[in-house]
């Protein structure tokens, strides 16, 4: 099983990430977080890399029911989406498949909220 779900689409980085998340607020989720990689890497180990961005998303309703259901549940929040450029030009979005990262809790009340998860941001991607 794979830990993430991914597309590569024709469109500019920006236009990448505008869509992502608007298809992400079509799902309920806003971003939260998002981390510049290439600006963080120039700025602290003055490195060149390509342009990667980090999302971290949220639908509250179902972090909130996950919190309920696992109070340590927050170190596996939020739902990661990288929009990254790849070396031959091209974008690429992936989101993380919250029910591969599930498996390793120990909580069957997770599942339910894991596969409803895996199914709004399997849409997003899709959608791209």
């Amino acid at each position: 099983m794979s830990y993430y779900f991914d597309k590569t689409v024709d469109m500019s980085f920006d236009e990448a990430i505008a869509k992502v998340t608007e298809e992400l607020k079509k799902e309920g989720f806003g971003v939260l977080t998002e981390i510049d990689v290439k600006g963080a890497l120039k700025k602290k180990i003055n490195v060149d890399f390509r342009k990667y961005r980090i999302l971290g998303a949220c639908n509250p309703s179902y972090a909130h029911k996950a919190l309920l259901s696992e109070d340590k549940i927050g170190t596996m929040l939020p739902c990661n989406v990288v929009v990254q450029e790849r070396e031959d030009g091209k974008v690429e979005v992936a989101a993380i498949d919250p029910v591969a990262s599930m498996q390793s809790v120990e909580n069957e009340s997770l599942g339910e909220i894991a596969t409803k998860i895996q199914s709004k941001l399997n849409r997003v991607i899709n959608n791209m």
